[in-house]
């Protein structure tokens, strides 16, 4: 297979007694499960720390553990959804992370903490990667860069309420609470899915039920010029927002006097910035080429790269560097509701497979660039600024490749 083939897709509309808001809440909530197992707990750390008799390195252990988590359990139940269909590994894996939730608060030490933390982000990543192959599964072309746009509203919201949600609970209750509410969190999932959401794959679709099957699958995907190009291209710029979230804590309160109020404030920002460029690739995928507003977007995250060099360099300024870094963030809006729409468009019965990928790619990014950005220690953004710049650049450079191999394809 030579590039996206345009497949005319089975589409499984969702069935009348579901409307589109209720789907939309549903798979956006799943889809949110990343940003709610990692950042929910960031404010009850250090007391993380105290209560399991442990160093602040290794509380932090917990986020690496499930960050792994995350990336590894995409790549699982992604094929396995595949082979299975979309509702019984979900269903499964919701259970599995209400448990892994709860037991958390009971953890007698940071080593089970830690393992508790990692099944937790395995089972979570099923939600993620099987609500975007569900919205595969019905959708395709425009329309599937218009749903995804409205997902947005959903899971862009979670980065910025979750830890907000997390220090509330902690008003009144210990860290343990916040394990609580996410084990809660899970019931509900499982209970909408089991109850509310349709089988959107079924079985005359389904990809054949072997490893070699899966190898094939994965083979065939990493051959496929332009859905690696596309996939590529998302995970830079998700890698630059990664790069963001490991850096602006130290460099912007360290280095500029940004009060932890002051940064909260300036995290939502971005946050809405990403909701904002989400809607707007989903407006102009009506108006003009998705493949373009791809393009587009990561032209903005140079843009903004540019301008965080030139505040870090040129002429140092926090209010130089918060715009640089309002357009690096925004930017991930649009590319990944363009990305995913243009890499899925073409995966018919491996979209599971396919969102695998396109979930596995960012999680590695961010694992490689993360380190990176305090390598002069918290007294200096310019290992920031190199990393997103260079980033944006690569971002660009793959988009302009994938528009080129899909203009070959038409």
């Amino acid at each position: 297979m030579k590039g996206l083939r345009e497949i005319s897709p089975t589409t499984m509309k969702q069935p009348p007694s579901l409307s589109k808001v209720w789907l939309v809440l549903i798979l956006g909530s799943l889809t949110a499960f990343g940003p709610l197992s990692m950042d929910m707990y960031l404010p009850a750390l250090p007391e993380v720390a105290v209560d399991l008799h442990t160093t602040t390195s290794l509380a932090q252990l917990s986020l690496t553990a499930c960050l792994v988590g995350l990336g590894l359990g995409q790549l699982v139940f992604g094929p396995l959804s595949d082979i299975h269909g979309r509702r019984k590994p979900l269903t499964l894996t919701l259970i599995g992370y209400a448990l892994a939730s709860f037991l958390s608060a009971f953890s007698p030490n940071i080593w089970v903490f830690v393992f508790l933390r990692f099944v937790q982000g395995f089972t979570g990543a099923a939600g993620i990667v099987i609500a975007r192959a569900s919205a595969r599964d019905m959708y395709s072309g425009k329309d599937l860069t218009k749903f995804m746009a409205l997902l947005a509203l959903v899971n862009g919201a979670a980065p910025i309420l979750a830890p907000i949600f997390g220090s509330f609970v902690l008003t009144f209750a210990p860290w343990t609470g916040v394990f609580h509410v996410l084990g809660l969190i899970g019931i509900v999932m499982f209970i909408a899915v089991y109850f509310y959401l349709p089988e959107t794959l079924p079985e005359s679709r389904r990809a054949e039920s072997s490893i070699f099957g899966v190898f094939r699958t994965f083979g065939e995907l990493l051959r496929d010029k332009a859905f690696m190009s596309i996939s590529l291209a998302q995970a830079f710029i998700m890698g630059s927002m990664f790069a963001y979230i490991a850096g602006s804590p130290f460099i912007l309160q360290n280095m500029y006097d940004v009060s932890p109020q002051g940064f909260a404030f300036i995290f939502g920002m971005n946050g809405l910035g990403i909701i904002l460029f989400a809607q707007l690739a989903g407006w102009l995928s009506s108006r003009m080429e998705e493949q373009n507003i791809l393009l587009g977007a990561t032209f903005v995250s140079v843009f903004g790269s540019v301008i965080l060099a030139y505040a870090v360099w040129g002429s140092p300024s926090l209010i130089g560097v918060l715009i640089g870094l309002f357009f690096i963030v925004s930017s991930v809006g649009a590319v990944s509701t363009t990305a995913f729409s243009l890499a899925m468009n073409a995966q018919g019965d491996r979209a599971g497979s396919a969102s695998a990928f396109l979930g596995l790619l960012p999680f590695i990014a961010g694992g490689i660039v993360s380190p990176l950005v305090g390598i002069q220690g918290d007294a200096s953004a310019a290992p920031l600024a190199v990393i997103v710049l260079v980033l944006g650049i690569g971002a660009t450079i793959m988009a302009f490749y994938a528009r080129r191999q899909l203009a070959q394809v038409k």
